[in-house]
Parts: structure tokens; sequence; C-alpha cells
């Protein structure tokens, strides 16, 4: 592999070094998957780009590793430098349905409230601006939304509306559209069909959300009418189901998957939250087992969440 002709190692060899190297997920090496980009070359220094399929992997660690070692291991190779890109994959339905440039949208549900649905919303979706993902969240708890709270927002963070549409606050690289913004502090909502429907629907369509990888969806408890309007008219890349450990909270768990199945929404998994001494752990898991979906987690009561 090594040219002795100029003593340093050519974009063909690191290349097939690579193709020894597998991504952990898909289950193929990263040339095949067209993952390894803009190789340059140095005398012995060495640099590439691996395009991720998602900012937030989190496997990267790993890619970086064994792949570092497998071109260090060609011969006149002194040093490798790995950085990465993302190149998120869309759900096509979207752009056909809606009218906004987002390419997954990810439901966050449950079949009872007060199981930590909100908390794990807005951490899941920092967590991804975190890692690099252009994220938004939607709080669809119409009557009662939460999310401008937890995310530290007001009424007065609204911006001022740009060409007839609502413009998104920004918290933690976050952003943010809830109808908290728009009732007056602690006045009730008292809707039901129609205008549920309309207003889930303006939350998505009449917001000028940027480019995002991920619009994470809050919804509201149970498997009401705002559930069934979500998925009758937005396309739904993935729901999670978020559950607290004991017996009585998963029935109802159970209840918002089948809710989702039936209305063919893929399930990405299950969230145990609020595990530990108070309501033990592992029902969330057991429950995933017994349904044949992902465990996703599980996420210990902790004063500091609180």
């Amino acid at each position: 592999m090594f040219n002795k002709k100029n003593g340093t190692v050519t974009e063909k060899d690191i290349l097939a070094a690579l193709s020894n190297v597998q991504e952990p997920e898909l289950h193929d090496d990263l040339v095949s998957l067209n993952m390894v980009k803009d190789i340059h070359i140095n005398g012995g220094q060495v640099g590439f780009t691996i395009v991720l399929t998602t900012p937030a992997c989190p496997l990267r660690g790993q890619m970086e590793r064994e792949s570092t070692d497998a071109v260090m291991a060609l011969p006149g190779v002194e040093q490798v430098a790995v950085k990465f890109d993302a190149n998120v994959r869309g759900d096509n339905r979207i752009a056909g349905r809606l009218n906004i440039p987002v390419r997954n949208i990810v439901a966050v549900a449950s079949g009872k409230g007060g199981v930590g649905k909100s908390t794990v919303s807005v951490n899941l979706a920092v967590a991804l601006a975190q890692q690099g993902a252009r994220t938004g969240i939607l709080d669809a708890d119409i009557y009662g939304p939460n999310i401008p709270t937890m995310m530290g927002l007001t009424r007065d963070s609204l911006p001022a509306p740009r060409d007839g549409k609502l413009v998104p606050p920004l918290a933690y690289g976050v952003e943010v559209m809830s109808m908290g913004f728009l009732i007056p502090q602690g006045e009730a909502v008292i809707w039901r069909g129609p205008m549920l429907h309309g207003a889930i629907r303006q939350l998505f369509t009449d917001v000028a959300w940027g480019e995002l990888d991920y619009l994470i969806v809050d919804m509201p408890p149970g498997t009401g009418d705002a559930t069934l309007t979500l998925a009758q008219s937005v396309p739904v890349t993935g729901g999670i189901i978020v559950s607290t450990p004991q017996n009585v909270a998963l029935e109802d768990a159970e209840k918002g998957l089948v809710a989702f199945r039936k209305l063919q929404v893929p399930i990405l998994g299950i969230i145990e939250n609020m595990a530990g001494d108070v309501f033990g752990e592992g029902g969330g898991e057991r429950a995933a087992q017994r349904l044949h979906v992902p465990f996703l987690g599980r996420v210990y009561l902790d004063g500091e969440i609180r």
C-alpha cells in the first residue's frame, strides 16, 4: 500500500485502510457508505472528514479511534486528523405535506400526565443542539404549555412576526414555539375538534422555522384529540414514549404506544423517567422488551433536574 516512488501514502491507500472500518450502527464500512470526504495528505500528515448521518451520533468516538488506528498503520503516516460533518437524512413525506424546512419530526408522548414528558423533550432537544444538530421544539400541549418556562422564556421573548409568520425565539441553541407565547398567563384554553386541529397545524405551518434537522414535538398527555390531529395532519418521523417505572404508569404508556401504532407512527422507543427509590426502576425496560421496541434509556430522580 505504501507508494515507494514518492515515499508517501496516496488517497487510494487511505481509502483502502478505511474500508476496514465499520459504521457500528449501519454495519457496513465507511468507504462503501460514502462517508469519507476531503482527504488531504501533506507528507506524513493525513486528514479526512467522516460525514455522519446525524451530528448526534453516539458512536463517533469509536469511529474516530478506529479510523485513526487504520490510517496510522500505513507506512509513512505520522499523524492523522479526523474531522466530522453531518448530512442528516430527511423524511421525504414532510416536504410533500408541509411547507416547512424541517427534515425530521419526532413526537414525545406519554399515556398520562406527570411522568416528565416535557422534561425529557427539552433535554432531548438541547442535547441534540449541543451535538451540532439544528433543532427546534414545538409545544403541542395546547392545554398546558410549559415549554417556554422550561426553556427560560416568556411571552416577551417572542420576536416580531416576519412575512406574516411567527418567529420562534432561540434558547440553548433550540428554536422554540408554544401556545404559551400567545395566550395570557393563567388563561385556560378550552378547545376541541376543528379549533384544536387548526391551532396545532398553525404551530407548524405559520411559524418561520429555520432549516432544522429535528423538530421535537412535546405532545399533550393521553391519546385524545391532539394526538389524533398531529398524526393525521403531520408526517411524524417517529414517536418516543416516556413512562415512570411503576405498573400503573406503564399501563398508560402502553396505550400511548398502541395509539401510535394504530396511527402508523414508527416507534423509536421507550424512555424510563424518574427511576430510583421512590418509583423503583426497570419497568420501562421490561415494557420495551415485552412490546418489542427499543429501550432508549433511564433517567433517575435528581434534584438538579428539578
